[in-house]
């Protein structure tokens, strides 16, 4: 058996939008639900949502049933402070893409890059200890280790002023994939805590989606907001993530229950029972 191709770097290199689905629910349940709705990514959050390897394994497992959907999962640090074994430890759970915080420099992202990258036979590639796992089916992908590198797919977030800074020599970094901004803490890196919506914030947002294509990488970021992640579409964004799992949930859940409080039952619909 051949190591499977990563549809998402695919598209990416082929410049097709590709639209995505945030995981914060840290449930294999609730993935299985989402996995089944039609996004093209969903992103396992490993840094401000429960998740630990067991929970992503899991995960993983479950959108393996929805080949569809491509799995992203985004490790819990950033700032050149994410370990090798960690990374190691996720490629080798099978996750083919990876997503990493608060990278601020090139020097960064070629940390992470080698990082993901087996040792080539010329002495160059990475420092991913040999292994696989998962990965490679256990073996069963005989060539994983020489095939890995090409489908190994790293995203970088540039979420503060530095990171826009040093933006042009990230995105010439070879082996970065795409860099995702990160409206929310850019805006609190920019002084306008909480309102990514400013329109300096909306500026730079603007001006970096710009600059990553021209490198020739794919520009990513995530807006609930319909008209706003239209938006960045029209812009030029590749990899849009247009929701959350967590609060798509609450949204529902609040506004099923303000109409009984407000005791409008007529207003809910009524139907077939569940």
């Amino acid at each position: 058996m051949h190591t499977p191709v990563n549809p998402f770097k695919q598209a990416l290199a082929e410049k097709r939008a590709q639209i995505g689905l945030w995981l914060g629910l840290a449930s294999p349940y609730s993935t299985e639900i989402c996995a089944g709705a039609g996004f093209d990514w969903l992103l396992i959050d490993g840094e401000h949502a429960p998740n630990d390897l067991g929970s992503i394994l899991a995960q993983l497992q479950v959108v393996a049933a929805y080949p569809a959907s491509h799995p992203i999962a985004r490790v819990p640090m950033g700032h050149g402070h994410v370990g090798e074994a960690l990374i190691k430890q996720y490629l080798d759970l099978g996750v083919q893409t990876l997503l990493v915080p608060m990278v601020d420099t090139p020097a960064q992202a070629s940390t992470l890059v080698r990082a993901m990258r087996y040792p080539q036979a010329d002495g160059g590639g990475g420092v991913r200890g040999m292994g696989g796992a998962r990965a490679s089916r256990w073996g069963r992908y005989p060539n994983y280790a020489h095939e890995a590198n090409a489908q190994v797919c790293l995203l970088v977030q540039a979420e503060t002023q530095t990171a826009l800074d040093n933006l042009d020599a990230i995105a010439a970094t070879e082996g970065v994939d795409g860099i995702f901004i990160g409206p929310a803490d850019l805006s609190a890196s920019m002084g306008h805590v909480a309102n990514p919506g400013h329109p300096q914030v909306q500026a730079a947002i603007a001006d970096a989606i710009a600059r990553i294509n021209r490198a020739g990488k794919a520009a990513g970021i995530l807006s609930p907001d319909e008209a706003t992640a239209r938006r960045y579409l029209e812009l030029g964004a590749t990899f849009v993530a247009v929701g959350l799992d967590t609060n798509l949930l609450v949204r529902a859940t609040s506004a099923l229950a303000a109409k009984f409080r407000a005791g409008d039952a007529a207003a809910v619909t009524t139907g077939k029972t569940y």
